[in-house]
């Protein structure tokens, strides 16, 4: 068995682009990493007049080719794009998911007010996430599958007015392939401008030391530099005990 698991709750194919070295990261190390997309992203003017039908086939074949390049495995939901709404229904089945993978963190939208992170899908996104890892924990919600009641601490996409604890995740090494992951975006439906995320990587990873850096909060671990968000870092306040029976907490 890997030594952790990383699951990645996001919306949209595509929004791998930023957190695509992370995610490479924890794959190096040995770890299973799994992205999950909400919706296929049939939303897109990309593709002219083509139906939602088949630009959800498209972008969920760009999304799959990008998982391919990064080296890990993928899986959607049916959510409809520019749509999704944080509903009980919703969060038990991203918790099914979640109780099926069993992850030892998760990697999703955080809440954020800067244009493109601000995206209603995004802030659903994160919200639905953080619910299912609760809900993952009840045998009742999650039944055939066993509940899944491990620690899992939350990592969100970062803004930059968050003041959340910080943890830096240093991509060196793998920033080939994160702008070949957004290269890839970029020509079939124009998100992915390498030169931007270059950028932005370089500018994070400045404030921490490093050559390029991916930046997330997180919500029950500790801050600070690391080559990878698992495992977790230790985190300066006491978390809720483990119980050994069924509890809705």
């Amino acid at each position: 068995m890997p030594p952790y698991t990383l699951l990645a709750i996001l919306a949209h194919p595509d929004d791998e682009v930023l957190c695509a070295g992370t995610l490479m990261a924890q794959k190096a190390m040995g770890s299973r990493v799994v992205v999950l997309w909400l919706t296929k992203g049939e939303m897109t003017n990309a593709f002219g007049d083509l139906s939602s039908g088949e630009i959800a086939k498209r972008r969920q074949d760009l999304g799959f080719e990008a998982l391919d390049i990064i080296g890990i495995e993928g899986r959607f939901l049916d959510l409809p794009d520019s749509a999704v709404e944080v509903s009980v229904q919703a969060s038990q089945k991203v918790a099914n998911i979640v109780a099926d993978i069993k992850p030892d963190g998760v990697l999703t939208w955080g809440d954020a007010w800067v244009r493109g992170f601000r995206h209603p899908d995004h802030q659903a996104t994160g919200e639905i996430a953080r619910n299912a890892v609760n809900f993952a924990r009840i045998t009742k919600v999650v039944n055939p599958e066993n509940p899944h009641r491990e620690f899992c601490p939350i990592f969100t996409m970062r803004d930059v007015h968050s003041t959340l604890p910080a943890v830096a995740v240093d991509v060196s090494g793998h920033v080939d392939k994160i702008f070949q992951v957004a290269d890839h975006y970029r020509k079939a439906i124009g998100f992915g401008d390498v030169k931007w995320l270059k950028a932005r990587l370089q500018s994070s990873g400045s404030d921490w030391g490093s050559d390029y850096a991916e930046v997330f909060d997180a919500w029950e671990t500790g801050g600070g530099l690391t080559e990878t968000l698992l495992p977790h870092l230790a985190a300066d306040f006491d978390h809720h005990p483990a119980r050994s029976s069924d509890s809705k907490y």
